[in-house]
């Protein structure tokens, strides 16, 4: 892959354009053509490098409940249980992970559903030990970035200000436009207008509507997405911290300043579970991942930690929420 194509991919992570021709104006950027754009584009997407681009929604915005959940099984219960978690529609991610609670899910849900009710039932279809709710009650720090250029470095960088966490239920006249900007742009010069087409809407409705969303915040951003692995990212390392209750706030956000930190969540502990801040790191090998790791324990002095690499996959996919509204 040459240097413009990684380019081009950190700067589709951090947002694509939301104008009438978007190929156009990415182009500019690094003088190239709208056609010549595009055709890198579809060989990125052909290549499984990009697995989609499309509105990346804050669920607590829309109206919608979600939860980490670790559980516990016997070795050979495994793949039946990824597969019976999997079934689910509001589980998005689903990976084992080398430690005693095995089986990592998350699961995302309209807020009037009943999801420690949700969840206990399909602990028990999986014929669970035990399970652990840990949803996020603190966000430090959420977005998955990974540097084409320069790979997963140990530096920091400063935050910008998050919005709002408060949920804002979507009126259901909105339901139209999350769907359509759910959905992989199409790869044409004007994407936007064909995404219009199917939607019943006009190009100029559904551009002002996708602006409304990222100003509110419900919307976080429009934005690529990654296949890690194909993008040479194969290694992501889940490192839980058990940080003293009266340095959360400033360990949480030192831990989210840096770049290769993907997300970071304060999240509830269990007796047999004392770890209360999570960080994910992605690199292209395990030991970008242990180096800021390494990083992060010395520049907060925290050394009490578990560091989690996922060993298989079940399932890992995009919520639909206009599909639950």
């Amino acid at each position: 892959m040459d240097i413009i194509n990684k380019e081009i991919l950190n700067a589709i992570q951090k947002g694509f354009p939301l104008v009438r021709s978007p190929f156009a104006k990415l182009g500019r950027k690094f003088d190239l053509s709208e056609a010549e754009t595009l055709a890198r584009i579809k060989d990125l997407k052909g290549e499984g490098v990009l697995r989609q681009i499309n509105a990346i929604f804050d669920s607590r915005k829309l109206g919608f409940v979600s939860t980490l959940v670790a559980v516990k099984l016997a070795q050979h219960k495994l793949d039946k249980a990824g597969l019976i978690i999997s079934s689910h529609p509001g589980v998005s991610h689903n990976y084992t992970r080398n430690h005693s609670y095995n089986l990592w899910f998350t699961i995302t849900l309209p807020a009037e559903t009943k999801l420690e009710e949700t969840v206990k039932a399909l602990a028990e279809q999986a014929q669970a030990k035990n399970y652990l709710l840990l949803p996020a009650l603190r966000t430090f720090k959420i977005g998955v970035m990974l540097d084409m250029v320069n790979g997963s470095k140990p530096d920091r960088k400063s935050l910008p200000k998050r919005k709002s966490d408060k949920g804002m239920i979507m009126a259901v006249k909105d339901r139209e436009l999350i769907a359509a900007l759910e959905e992989d742009l199409p790869l044409v010069p004007r994407p936007y207008q064909e995404l219009a087409k199917r939607s019943a809407m006009s190009e100029t409705g559904l551009l002002a509507g996708a602006k409304k969303l990222l100003d509110q915040g419900a919307m976080r951003r429009f934005a690529g997405v990654l296949n890690h692995r194909q993008a040479g990212f194969t290694f992501n390392a889940m490192a839980a911290w058990r940080v003293p209750k009266t340095r959360l706030k400033r360990v949480g956000e030192l831990m989210a300043s840096f770049s290769a930190v993907t997300h970071c969540y304060q999240r509830p502990t269990f007796p047999d579970w004392p770890y209360n801040i999570f960080t994910m790191v992605h690199g292209r090998n395990q030991e970008e991942c242990t180096s800021v790791v390494s990083a992060i324990a010395e520049a907060t002095q925290i050394k009490d930690y578990r560091l989690l690499y996922s060993i298989k996959e079940y399932k890992k996919v995009r919520v639909k929420y206009a599909r639950m509204m």
